[in-house]
């Protein structure tokens, strides 16, 4: 299931792509200024998500109790240092097409129960897979290909991490669509 603010951007994003001549056939937008101000708009939304998986990390991989969760908090500690260089990566493609990075995080949802954060976190994993997908075909509508390949290498490693949560909860990996 889509989220309503991912929803909302795909829909933006198509619109402004998209208008019509005067024949009423739909042709490529003009305002290549406009997609790109879009494009940097929601390549924004990104960073703020990987702030919220980095804190999320460390507080749990340092709040998770009990032998069964050590071997993922440790891993936890990893992805958060992964994050942390996604974040900056990035915020150097929104500096490069001319913008300004986005510096708060997302809200973290937190839980006593070790398996609800973990859950918390495959959800998070899921909406950044779905996000980063759609960021990669929008750079490169763009024609902004070189962003779309840093954006894959990120896309790599927010899998693996889906991977590593749903493992650890002893779920198959959910497949996105």
């Amino acid at each position: 299931m889509m989220s309503r603010s991912r929803r909302d951007s795909e829909e933006t994003w198509q619109r402004n792509q998209q208008s019509e001549d005067s024949s009423g056939e739909v042709v490529g937008s003009s305002e290549s200024t406009r997609s790109r101000a879009e494009l940097i708009r929601l390549l924004n939304e990104d960073p703020a998500r990987e702030y919220q998986a980095i804190i999320a990390y460390v507080v749990y991989s340092q709040v998770l109790k009990g032998a069964q969760y050590m071997s993922i908090a440790q891993e936890l500690e990893t992805h958060a240092a992964e994050e942390l260089q996604h974040a900056s990566i990035i915020s150097k493609q929104i500096d490069y097409l001319g913008g300004v990075p986005a510096v708060v995080p997302l809200s973290v949802r937190t839980s006593e129960d070790p398996e609800q954060m973990l859950r918390f976190d495959l959800e998070n994993e899921v909406e950044t897979v779905r996000n980063y997908r759609a960021r990669v075909r929008q750079c490169e509508a763009l024609s902004e290909y070189a962003v779309a390949e840093h954006i894959r290498e990120i896309l790599v490693q927010e899998q693996e991490h889906l991977i590593d949560l749903a493992t650890a909860l002893g779920d198959t990996p959910p497949t996105i669509t």
